[in-house]
């Protein structure tokens, strides 16, 4: 059984217009790229042939791993109404204890992830600690740098 990959309909989207400008943009320009450099002569010690070939090598692996993640995309629309329980593709609101601050995060699949903009994927520690609790409910999460504690402010 093929193992489905969850998405936002924002991240699938995300992903869909990368891969097509791979396929549009960067792959035509590496191709002639590499025409140019070979136009140069002797490839052995051609630095702009190497780089563009490594490139190319680049650029057909993530198109291939993109249309993989894609054929196996499951896309999971946010509930609308209001959550009554923490479920994939909400944002939460939470407290963090140890920083005394309060914290904002999105649950999603594991391609759309990026922390720095506070987008966790659901199969995160923090993101697995999420799922299925509710407004008022703390939780603990295992880190690298220690337990790390919370409390549920509201489901957005």
């Amino acid at each position: 059984m093929v193992e489905k990959i969850p998405f936002t309909p924002e991240g699938f989207m995300n992903l869909k217009e990368e891969l097509q400008h791979l396929l549009s943009v960067e792959r035509p320009t590496n191709i002639r790229a590499i025409e140019e450099a070979r136009a140069h002569g002797d490839l052995s010690e051609n630095a702009e042939y190497h780089a563009a070939k490594e490139r190319q090598a680049f650029i057909e692996g993530r198109i291939m791993e993109l249309q993989d993640v894609l054929a196996r995309a499951e896309v999971i629309k946010p509930e609308g109404s209001k959550n009554s329980r923490i479920a994939f593709g909400v944002k939460v609101l939470l407290y963090d204890f140890e920083e005394d601050k309060e914290v904002t995060f999105r649950l999603v699949g594991p391609y759309e992830s990026d922390p720095e903009k506070g987008y966790i994927s659901v199969y995160s520690p923090l993101g697995q600690a999420l799922i299925g609790k509710k407004i008022g409910d703390e939780i603990k999460v295992p880190t690298p740098s220690g337990l790390k504690e919370f409390e549920i402010l509201d489901i957005i």
